[in-house]
């Protein structure tokens, strides 16, 4: 036989250990979002010391601290690098022609879940003979570029294992003057 005296307090039991475990539930996941914003938070300052530091101001010894040993890196031309030495040696040769390469802001930056996500702007003088292949090169023009960039990362243990970089390279010969 059913008490009909229990069941409001039956109903309002069960309510409240809904309630407590909904609110506990959201309350995990905005711990879990807390710790991953931060985890991004970090990610993109070292990103920012990346370019704004080592890479600007050459410093290739000290990219071991924000890329693994055997980073992939694609880039804007479809080709690929394997590993932080080869990386290093493809971004070599823009300092050779345009020395006062540097990255002068990241208007735009975001991540999630060890990924991401940001926009920079590359400024530079085309002032040192362009080297070609086969020991020729192409004289300066002494123009200036400014070239807007961006860098898609996956990171593990707080180090890049995968980088996609983009940039419009038809752009960037006009404004050196190499192209139309």
């Amino acid at each position: 036989m059913e008490n009909k005296h229990f069941k409001p307090v039956n109903d309002l039991l069960f309510l409240v250990v809904v309630t407590i475990t909904v609110l506990s539930g959201c309350s995990n996941n905005k711990a879990g979002d807390n710790a991953a914003n931060a985890e991004t938070a970090i990610l993109l300052q070292r990103f920012d010391s990346l370019d704004f530091d080592i890479y600007s101001h050459q410093k290739w010894d000290s990219l071991q601290l924000s890329h693994a040993e055997n980073i992939l890196v694609h880039y804007p031309d479809g080709s690929t690098t394997k590993g932080l030495h080869d990386h290093i040696e493809q971004l070599k040769p823009m300092f050779v022609f345009a020395p006062d390469t540097k990255i002068t802001e990241h208007p735009v930056k975001f991540g999630t879940n060890g990924w991401t996500s940001v926009i920079g702007i590359m400024e530079g003088t085309f002032t040192q003979p362009m080297p070609i292949g086969n020991g020729k090169t192409i004289p300066p023009t002494g123009k200036k570029f400014r070239l807007e960039m961006n860098t898609v990362a996956n990171w593990k243990n707080g180090k890049m294992i995968e980088e996609y970089l983009f940039w419009d390279n038809q752009s960037f010969m006009k404004q050196i003057g190499l192209a139309q």
